[in-house]
């Protein structure tokens, strides 16, 4: 999902976080993600903390689905950014699970610097929500869509499958590749998905469609490796 508020410079850095991410998890290799450039100092390094921390918990997923420890300056620089970068007052609903998110991955991947209770916020949010909103903000934390992760938003998530199914069609139609991609990684994972969907096709065609955005592609990738079982 593209960013509110964003300076071109800034998605321009995410974006070429993105594409990292997409040829680590092409070529099994997490070496190839974003470590070496968010360690630069200065300027450039502030700008790759902000990238990773737009980006948020997929700045790491190729160690995530692929199961390799991350290079420690990866890690270094994806602890500073949650670190450097917490929710501020009044901070929306998925500003504050993006956060947990990262959190999470941090506990995960590196669990001698685990901070605090793993305590999830609250999703009265997406209690009731139109399924037109919630695909869009389940879009949004895609970076949540990932096996065996259990929160309140995976469980939204599951106990609606057809609704984020409808939200997939209706962003394909609206030509929302990014919305697109992110529900349909979201319904890889998903029990009960109407079988007429016709996913693989749909994933193909936001690919096509698509593909060039690193933030499309990302998504895709990811739900091409969780749909192949390439993470176990």
């Amino acid at each position: 999902m593209k960013q509110s508020g964003t300076s071109p410079l800034l998605q321009g850095a995410v974006q070429d976080l993105a594409s990292g991410v997409v040829s680590a998890l092409r070529s099994g290799d997490d070496a190839r993600a974003a470590a070496a450039p968010a360690a630069a100092d200065g300027e450039a390094g502030g700008l790759a903390l902000a990238a990773v921390r737009v980006l948020g918990a997929d700045a790491l997923l190729p160690s995530t689905l692929l199961r390799t420890p991350p290079l420690p300056d990866e890690l270094a620089v994806f602890r500073k950014a949650v670190e450097t970068y917490p929710p501020g007052a009044g901070a929306g609903p998925t500003v504050v699970w993006s956060h947990w998110a990262m959190r999470r991955t941090l506990r995960r991947l590196d669990p001698g610097h685990a901070d605090g209770p793993d305590e999830e916020p609250d999703t009265a949010w997406l209690e009731g929500t139109t399924w037109q909103l919630l695909t869009h903000q389940l879009a949004v934390l895609a970076a949540l869509a990932v096996p065996g992760e259990d929160c309140a938003v995976a469980r939204a998530a599951g106990q609606r499958p057809v609704d984020v199914a409808r939200g997939f069609v209706r962003a394909v139609r609206r030509r929302d590749w990014r919305q697109a991609a992110g529900a349909g990684r979201w319904l890889t994972l998903l029990e009960g998905v109407p079988p007429t969907l016709g996913l693989e096709n749909g994933l193909d065609f936001v690919e096509l469609m698509g593909g060039q955005d690193p933030l499309v592609e990302l998504q895709v990738r990811a739900a091409r490796l969780m749909r192949a079982g390439a993470f176990v």
